[in-house]
């Protein structure tokens, strides 16, 4: 057990990113009743989560993690949570096939319902609100009342992260995700795409890869009918992750219980701040988000503090420092690591080093810096002597156009047409299947 540490210790500590509730009964009684409602994963799905991130450093595995942003109470629907599990399961059939290596999916969502932001206060016309900081915080109509704080949304997240969770796990083990049938997940536009008639190549040739193994063999290959699925979210929001953290006696740790794989975003990092005083105490494997800005130094505190042991599997760097940066960046965060020697896994998070406004304003990104900043991480990877072991993708399985480029070339003008994110630019279907294609290119040629 993690010495001078309790679920709550974190209020000891400065806490940064955290609302102001204006009613502290309310919360106090919030967290009450999550605290008592049931654990939305095991500790048993967090250990099989953390052996398969072991085997990912290792080299023998690839980590897959995508969704959406910021996700949204409404969005909390069969067709929503369906789409974002096939583009999942289409970019991991792709990366399989391209990276002749299993692929561990681990979905932002079920919790991924709070967001960082810049500035507490969010100013239009000269008025001044609370920032929409995500759904479970507060709503974002610029409205006073839809701004302000409310606790009791703690419990509608947690309530909507059950209901997407056990609508996955149903479709994940009731034959969904079987790899002799990857037509259940095309999506209603896969018709249109550029790439449609590639990928649909690439799965005639592992359905009769399967035929042709389960012919020779005389056995049906049951394990291909369901897949591992685990679900990953910031853990930001500390009031809602400490009523979901639970002791478990007979593995003798403390556990969030809310997700598999919980994360620090880069902007908590403060080696002596309250999330990393949370992260510390916890069992589940963590993930820490990486910029061009943190200090070696920094750097090295903050995996003497999160990893102390070493354990295989434990800690995750998600490296987020843009297509402009990471030729001068990554070299020195990897060679932090490696003098700290610690063993940890690489992902490469290519979305948010590399959004940008339009002129007319609007949040948007690249694709060609996406993939570009892609690209680099595994050959920098490869130089430096290490290996990128996933990638970390804000995606929707939606015909959306936040992000310019891709295989039909999105133009500024297009963003207009069908923008939907709230806070941050997603990959839609086709440059979301795009990106994976690629990567599997490059995966093959390494």
């Amino acid at each position: 057990m993690t010495k001078d540490w309790a679920r709550n210790s974190w209020r000891l500590k400065p806490a940064t990113q955290q609302p102001n509730y204006p009613d502290p009964d309310a919360l106090s009684a919030a967290i009450r009743k999550l605290s008592a409602l049931p654990p939305l994963v095991t500790a048993w799905e967090i250990g099989s989560l953390q052996k398969q991130l072991a085997e990912a450093a290792a080299g023998n595995r690839f980590v897959l993690q995508g969704g959406d942003c910021a996700e949204r109470f409404d969005d909390c629907t069969t067709v929503s949570i369906t789409n974002k599990l096939k583009i999942l399961l289409q970019m991991s059939l792709v990366l399989i096939n391209g990276g002749k290596k299993p692929v561990t999916r681990v979905g932002r969502f079920a919790g991924q319902y709070a967001k960082p932001r810049s500035e507490d206060l969010e100013t239009r016309n000269g008025v001044a609100l609370p920032s929409y900081r995500g759904d479970v915080v507060n709503r974002p109509e610029f409205t006073a009342e839809a701004r302000i704080p409310d606790p009791s949304r703690m419990v509608l997240g947690y309530e909507r992260a059950a209901l997407t969770l056990n609508f996955l796990r149903a479709m994940v083990r009731g034959g969904f995700a079987d790899l002799h049938h990857p037509e259940y997940w095309d999506l209603d536009f896969v018709d249109h795409s550029p790439l449609a008639a590639e990928y649909r190549d690439m799965v005639r040739s592992i359905a009769d890869s399967l035929r042709f193994m389960e012919s020779v063999l005389g056995v049906h290959t049951g394990e291909m009918n369901w897949v591992d699925f685990f679900t990953a979210h910031e853990g930001l929001l500390l009031p809602y992750e400490e009523a979901q953290t639970h002791f478990m006696g007979l593995q003798n740790k403390w556990y969030n219980l809310s997700t598999h794989f919980p994360w620090i975003g880069a902007r908590t990092l403060n080696p002596d701040g309250a999330h990393i005083e949370y992260f510390r105490g916890i069992a589940n494997p963590i993930g820490i988000k990486v910029g061009p800005s943190l200090s070696e130094d920094h750097l090295k505190r903050l995996l003497d503090t999160l990893h102390p042991d070493n354990e295989p599997g434990r800690l995750t760097i998600i490296h987020r420092v843009g297509r402009a940066k990471i030729e001068s960046a990554l070299p020195g965060i990897i060679k932090a690591v490696r003098q700290s020697g610690k063993q940890v896994l690489w992902i490469c998070d290519p979305m948010h080093g590399n959004t940008h406004p339009t002129s007319e304003g609007i949040k948007t990104r690249d694709f060609r810096d996406i993939f570009g900043e892609l690209e680099l991480s595994f050959e920098i990877h490869k130089a430096c002597g290490t290996h990128l072991g996933g990638v970390h993708i804000e995606l929707t399985g939606e015909n959306v156009t936040e992000c310019v480029g891709g295989a039909r070339n999105l133009t500024e003008q297009d963003l207009k047409r069908a923008y939907k994110s709230e806070v941050d630019p997603r990959l839609n279907y086709e440059q979301a299947l795009e990106i994976a294609m690629l990567i599997a290119k490059k995966m093959s040629s390494l």
